[in-house]
């Protein structure tokens, strides 16, 4: 069974490898409910307790189907689930190519009370503000969110990429007990400022593509391994000279894991969990063989033998590229 982990000083505790449901829905490629849906359950059988999705992923595709899945298991294992989603990153047009944000608290209300619908429960366990509003001051926002910790539809609050400043003021409104950012061997940015606050206020941290959008799992070697409707196309990481340059790092990567007798992915997400144990990676995946590759990086152990080797080879803004494309990047770290 997977460890315990208690996210910061917030009381909310999960075990220690969540599973990121978004790309079961949309970004990553077609998708197929069915296996989906069998790849969550397996999740929770193996003791997965934290699972993450927001209404924007499909849009709302994804809610529905972990929804689907949760009410097909029983009450005793459902209780022990820590179902985490978002609101704020709107979308729009005929093909929901347009996207806005917003984090004004009527918004907040009607998104938290749509996505209770679409999930077919009666709270949400860790409800995150996706993306900040600069047209809203974050007050309001949380304090909008507050209500709906008090009104007993939401447990906990999260924040996702929102920048330090704007944590402390939100912490002021009401107790943070997650902040969920980007955070893998090709993206340290966190280490800079975001995982001392997350230690000074007693945050968790959760970790979303600790496997560098699958990059680091040493299975893709050119674009075209990736559909033509998969947003990594989009992704100046993957892109001409900047995916030759990365692949180089993630070969140094395979060599350290065949000396662990461990996969690439294993050793990504055993660093990722050796940075403390208020770290929380969500690794998503539509297939069960992945799912229990990912789950067994709990057992590898990093030494500090080991961590010096990585950070030789992998060094914080080692990673050639921006991790979105621009309009994305600008939306981060407000």
């Amino acid at each position: 069974m997977l460890e315990t982990r208690e996210l910061g000083r917030s009381g909310l505790k999960v075990a220690a490898i969540g599973l990121g449901c978004m790309g079961m829905s949309e970004f990553y490629g077609p998708g197929d409910d069915r296996e989906s849906a069998t790849v969550i359950r397996r999740a929770v059988e193996l003791g997965v307790t934290l699972l993450d999705t927001a209404d924007m992923y499909g849009p709302y595709k994804n809610e529905e189907l972990v929804g689907r899945v949760l009410r097909g298991i029983g009450g005793e294992v459902r209780s022990q689930i820590v179902l985490a989603t978002k609101f704020g990153i709107t979308r729009s047009g005929t093909d929901s190519s347009v996207r806005g944000i917003n984090g004004r608290p009527e918004y907040v209300r009607a998104a938290c009370d749509a996505s209770l619908k679409r999930l077919g429960v009666d709270y949400i366990d860790l409800y995150y503000q996706h993306r900040m509003d600069p047209t809203v001051p974050v007050e309001d926002t949380v304090g909008a969110m507050a209500d709906l910790v008090r009104q007993g539809k939401v447990r906990y609050l999260g924040m996702s990429e929102a920048g330090v400043d704007t944590v402390r003021r939100a912490f002021r409104v009401h107790a943070i007990a997650a902040l969920q950012y980007e955070y893998s061997l090709w993206t340290r940015d966190p280490e800079m400022d975001i995982l001392p606050l997350c230690r000074e206020l007693g945050i968790g941290l959760v970790a979303y593509s600790p496997l560098g959008r699958g990059f680091l799992t040493g299975k893709l070697q050119s674009i075209n391994d990736l559909a033509a409707d998969d947003f990594r196309r989009h992704n100046p990481r993957f892109q001409g000279e900047n995916f030759k340059r990365n692949l180089g790092l993630v070969a140094q990567i395979r060599t350290l894991a065949a000396e662990k007798n461990c996969t690439p992915s294993q050793l990504a997400l055993a660093w990722v969990l050796s940075r403390g144990k208020d770290i929380v990676p969500i690794p998503g995946t539509k297939r069960i063989a992945y799912l229990e590759q990912n789950l067994l990086a709990a057992q590898v152990v990093i030494s500090q033998e080991d961590t010096n080797l990585i950070d030789a080879v992998m060094p914080r803004g080692i990673a050639v590229g921006d991790r979105y494309p621009a309009a994305a990047m600008a939306a981060l770290g407000r």
